[in-house]
């Protein structure tokens, strides 16, 4: 029997079963994307000690952020143009090549350099994947299926650092070396992938002859590259440092070469200015901003919760996530399904901002003796808040713009988050880590009095540990109040587990309340995104999908 979808009828509807099976074959292109992150994460520091590149191991991070960025309000472009399958089986192809050249990779540098060439590819799998299903599904039923997709998100999460730290963890697999898999794995899952697209996705698209916005792309990537660059590396350079002006000067000045470029350009601009009058598209991209910083700068400290104040291995930490997982999935699914039954949505991102503020306050209590219960149900709280934003966002941004546009509606509101999560990232952990020193020395001072502490400096079982030695080293050198091992602790904080229970403690403490601080500002930064969220004005949504939609009304003229 044929797996082909049925033809589509030029102005008609696709069934649930013709929708389904096209979406079996997005999820796997999407699922590559998605683990791709959460498999490299729990991976990276043997792939760097294997490779002999720990200082550049951040690197391979940033090259592949980078280029996943800036290509895909391109991909959204194109693809308005010339059509969603050959610009996803284009994005799903490059992302291949990629896995398979970073699988082969000798040196660090040659790592990063191939984790961009799949960034190139990845740019397009996040955003197209969403456009194809604003493509064939109405805006009423469209977060149900979205709700997919989420699902995708949350098992990559969870399977993501089992998986990684297995390969990593295995010496060789069929004659390769154990992290190899973490890419080549890629391979297996994205042949099937793209048999899968090429077979069932059969979209009519009607070729529209503009112009490529070239001068645009290259303006933006100018404007994003020193900024993206900054935001990974800034903590180290300093962020007032002379290479993180010159980044900050030439991202501007490309900033304002990119809005020049969009409006000479017109309504052939990667992102046509005309957009952001509208209020709707605005309101929501600012909002996906917000939410993107809190999201990702949740998924960045809590992990360095678990591990280092929790004791946690990088694997265990990854099933610890596993309540923010459920949230954020039945966020998703329980907001989905009621959009489609009431076509109103924007309650849903107000409820959620609500959720994710009250939990972040929550999480900014969270202490060294919390137990995990607890955590677990701040966790499932965050995630439920994140579930109730996502979808009805995306579906805000792609209700204001014309059909005609739907793949520059949707990759704008991936853009946005994905800008949001890369400052989110750089600026929650640069407070941490800005802050754990001093917050580390406070703790000695406070336990150095104490019976428990002073108890444990003249035990001779802590003193004959050799674990223990350099912390003991280094407290005398500093009277005792720790002035001296904070700085260094938060290098390399394995150290920590090896160490004596009592001696030990300050340190957690210190981390601890850093983290607090991170998620006090974060609960601020969301509680703007909620007042953001007041403006935003609600549009009705159609029965129509985007296709038929195109099908049944002519494109509409520049500048409507």
């Amino acid at each position: 029997m044929s797996t082909v979808a049925p033809a589509l009828p030029r102005a008609g509807e696709l069934s649930h079963r013709q929708i389904m099976t096209i979406l079996a074959g997005l999820m796997m292109a999407l699922l590559l994307a998605a683990l791709d992150q959460t498999i490299v994460a729990t991976s990276i520091r043997r792939i760097a000690d294997d490779l002999n590149g720990l200082s550049l191991q951040a690197w391979a991070t940033t090259a592949y952020l980078i280029t996943a960025t800036i290509t895909t309000p391109l991909y959204g472009k194109l693809s308005d143009l010339y059509g969603r399958k050959p610009l996803i089986l284009t994005a799903m192809s490059v992302f291949l090549v990629g896995s398979v050249l970073c699988g082969m990779a000798d040196s660090m540098a040659e790592l990063a350099a191939f984790r961009a060439v799949q960034g190139l590819g990845a740019g397009g799998l996040f955003s197209l994947v969403l456009a194809i299903i604003a493509d064939i599904v109405p805006p009423r039923e469209r977060a149900r299926y979205q709700g997919y997709f989420i699902a995708v998100f949350g098992t990559a999460s969870v399977l993501g650092p089992l998986v990684g730290g297995f390969f990593a963890g295995a010496d060789q697999i069929l004659g390769v070396t154990g992290w190899r898999w973490v890419f080549l794995v890629n391979v297996p899952v994205g042949l099937a992938a793209l048999i899968v697209v090429t077979r069932v996705l059969n979209i009519p698209h009607t070729r529209r002859e503009h112009r490529i916005d070239w001068p645009g792309a290259l303006a933006l990537t100018v404007a994003l590259v020193p900024v993206l660059i900054v935001a990974e590396q800034g903590r180290g350079w300093g962020w007032t440092s002379a290479r993180s002006l010159l980044m900050f000067g030439i991202g501007l000045v490309g900033l304002v070469a990119f809005i020049l470029a969009e409006r000479r350009i017109g309504d052939d601009a990667l992102i046509p200015l005309r957009f952001f009058s509208k209020p709707s598209f605005s309101v929501a991209n600012g909002v996906n901003v917000v939410v993107g910083m809190g999201m990702f700068g949740g998924f960045a400290t809590l992990p360095l919760y678990l591990q280092i104040v929790k004791g946690a291995t990088p694997t265990r930490a990854g099933l610890l996530l596993l309540p923010l997982t459920i949230g954020l999935m039945a966020g998703s699914a329980v907001s989905g399904q009621l959009i489609s039954r009431t076509g109103r949505y924007k309650i849903y991102p107000v409820i959620g901002t609500v959720l994710m503020v009250g939990s972040l306050l929550l999480f900014s209590r969270v202490g060294v003796d919390t137990p995990m219960w607890q955590i677990s149900l701040v966790m499932t709280m965050l995630g439920l808040g994140l579930g109730c934003c996502m979808q009805p966002l995306l579906l805000a941004a792609q209700s204001a713009l014309s059909p005609h546009d739907m793949g520059v509606a949707t990759s704008s509101s991936t853009f946005a988050r994905q800008m949001g999560g890369t400052i989110g990232t750089a600026v929650f952990l640069s407070i941490l880590f800005s802050t754990a020193g001093d917050k580390i020395t406070n703790a000695f001072r406070a336990a150095a009095p104490t019976p428990a502490f002073q108890a444990a400096l003249n035990d001779p079982s802590v003193l004959a540990d050799s674990a223990n030695r350099p912390v003991l080293q280094g407290l005398a050198n500093a009277g005792a109040t720790g002035g001296g091992l904070s700085r260094s602790s938060l290098d390399d904080s394995s150290f920590i587990n090896h160490l004596d229970p009592r001696l030990a403690r300050p340190f957690l403490l210190g981390f601890s309340e850093s983290i607090n601080t991170v998620f006090l500002v974060a609960a601020v930064v969301i509680a703007v995104g909620f007042v953001i969220l007041l403006f935003l004005k609600e549009l009705p949504l159609s029965n129509q999908s985007a296709l038929a939609a195109r099908n049944s009304a002519p494109a509409p003229a520049a500048g409507d």
